[in-house]
């Protein structure tokens, strides 16, 4: 029996929701930007998430997940307080580096928001003025904006819609912070590989650098089975033990968005087979209860 509790549990959105699970020696060698394995049951799949924040002091991990895949949505619909992890391991990857940066924006797409925020306050601790951007489909869909400003000196919120902060993607809140401080020296980015190849393409001609988190295909996270390969420039890096941070003036994103559709077939067929199951099994309760009541 695993000690992966989780002890805390928030929905976002319909498929956007937060678990907290109480992991005391993962929280305590945890940092910015690193992300774990885990495994919900003990045939269930591996697959990585990113840390999206730590508590030293309470032991805990937290976890932002977006319901999309088989596991993901039976994560969604099984993991709540109370429950536990049938295996947690991590932290893995090679931490972010909280540069000596003076002035730097921190910008998270999506459920790239999450991640970003430990980096946000990494360089606030480490001094930086730290200017964060986010970007969401629309304002029922924002979620931290308190955590956000209590870090940053700037905080601007970008949404599809315009229904929240700018209308407009995370590329119009850079570029505005761009034009209001042409000094700074650092662009944090993380969310879905167009959104990254977006902001790396906006900084480009400031030569501002620019660091983006990559989420290839990954399996053991050890750099063993190479499906997590991406290219750099002119060479080739696994993302699990080389990254998961890269230069985004040199990262190979139409080859890295290609790579994410290799397994589209399969992954289909494993909802496709999990709902169909999941549809048996509640079918069968009906059965037994009807037939329950047929004996009474």
């Amino acid at each position: 029996m695993s000690n992966f509790e989780i002890v805390t549990r928030e929905n976002f959105s319909d498929l956007t929701y937060l678990l907290e699970v109480h992991h005391p020696l993962m929280a305590k060698a945890a940092k910015p930007g690193q992300f774990v394995i885990v495994m919900l049951s003990e045939h269930g799949e591996r697959i990585p998430l990113t840390i999206a924040d730590f508590d030293r002091e309470k032991g805990t991990i937290t976890l932002v997940i977006q319901a999309i895949g088989k596991t993901t949505r039976q994560m969604q619909q099984e993991c709540q307080v109370g429950t536990s992890l049938y295996a947690l391991v991590g932290p893995m990857g090679i931490p972010s580096p909280i540069s000596h940066a003076k002035k730097v924006i921190c910008v998270g797409g999506g459920l790239g928001v999450a991640p970003i925020f430990p980096q946000a306050r990494g360089f606030k601790e480490a001094g930086a003025y730290v200017i964060g951007v986010v970007g969401f489909r629309n304002k029922d869909l924002v979620f931290w904006e308190d955590k956000f400003r209590a870090v940053c000196d700037e905080f601007i919120i970008c949404t599809d819609d315009g229904s929240a902060g700018i209308k407009g993607m995370v590329t119009a809140g850079i570029l505005q912070a761009i034009d209001k401080h042409p000094d700074i020296d650092e662009v944090v980015a993380i969310g879905p590989p167009i959104m990254m190849k977006g902001c790396a393409e906006a900084t480009r001609p400031f030569k501002i650098k620019t660091m983006v988190s990559l989420n290839p295909v990954m399996v053991d996270g050890t750099g063993m089975c190479g499906g997590c390969r991406v290219k750099i420039g002119d060479t080739v890096k696994f993302a699990c033990v080389d990254g998961p941070d890269f230069d985004g003036h040199l990262v190979d994103f139409d080859d890295l968005m290609t790579r994410l559709k290799r397994y589209t077939k399969e992954e289909r067929m494993a909802l496709d087979h999990w709902e169909k199951e999941k549809g048996c099994r509640l079918q069968k309760a009906v059965d037994k209860t009807i037939a329950a009541t047929d004996l009474r």
